[in-house]
């Protein structure tokens, strides 16, 4: 993994990273913000400690383990990766109510055009701002967005100590059967 100074990351703040999408996903994952070591990278969930990919995997989404870098092989699993506000930031408390509505906004607006089968956001606390849904809980949602049913999944960020990786590929599994009950 590259290594990058304290001011090669603070350089990489407010830069927008690209989105791994296409139209018709089974699921689309929804992040809060970009990091600053992703808006670095240019890869989704890059900094170390991120469970992301490890709870991917380990929950069955994906045969192996993949590597930030390896974010476009998504595509062929039917997954793909996006963010409810776009900037990149050191951390999510730097987003205010506002963006987090626009976010939600934009967010649902990109929804409807690629109509994934399911939006899985990952973070309640950004689901419940985005949406103005403040007894919003992880797991599957009333909301729908067009034919989009919406999944929140536990915030897998080193910080969330309240989710052990196990548990999380446990809430990422049951969205996973849920999304293909063929699985």
């Amino acid at each position: 993994m590259t290594r990058f100074t304290p001011a090669e990351l603070e350089a990489a703040r407010d830069r927008l990273v690209p989105d791994v999408v296409a139209d018709g996903l089974r699921a689309l994952f929804c992040g809060i913000n970009p990091g600053l070591m992703t808006a670095a990278t240019g890869h989704h969930f890059a900094r170390p400690g991120n469970r992301f990919w490890p709870v991917l995997h380990l929950s069955g989404f994906t045969p192996r383990l993949l590597k930030p870098s390896e974010q476009g092989e998504l595509l062929s699993y039917g997954l793909g990766i996006t963010n409810v506000v776009a900037r990149a930031t050191a951390r999510a408390d730097e987003l205010g109510a506002e963006e987090y509505r626009e976010g939600g906004r934009l967010l649902a607006a990109k929804v409807g055009r690629l109509r994934p089968a399911w939006l899985a956001v990952v973070g309640v606390t950004a689901y419940r701002a985005a949406f103005d849904d403040r007894k919003a809980q992880v797991g599957p949602q009333e909301r729908m967005i067009g034919d989009t049913r919406v999944w929140v999944l536990p915030n897998p960020s080193g910080l969330n100590a309240h989710w052990t990786a196990r548990t999380m590929a446990e809430e990422f599994a049951r969205l996973r059967v849920t999304a293909d009950p063929l699985s």
